[in-house]
């Protein structure tokens, strides 16, 4: 008795058919928060006086993006 069950999932020729193709790019936003997170990070823990206020300065080195829209929009009102 031969074996007729025919998995095409492996074989690379047709398991793409049909789908989406994905794009890959818009990473980079990413990569600029976080250099603006080590830099915000930095500033702020070097400015501290206590460990309080480094750990306040971490906190707000986690949300700087936040702080400066609104900051932006505060003045364009």
């Amino acid at each position: 008795m031969e074996n007729t069950n025919i998995d095409n999932t492996n074989s690379g020729e047709n398991c793409c058919r049909g789908k989406k193709k994905m794009r890959c790019g818009g990473a980079s936003g990413g990569c600029i928060y976080g250099l603006g997170f080590i830099g915000a990070a930095v500033y702020y823990i070097q400015h501290a006086v206590t460990f309080l206020g480094g750990v306040i300065g971490f906190l707000k080195a986690l949300v700087w993006p936040a702080m400066l829209v609104y900051k932006l929009l505060e003045f364009l009102k």
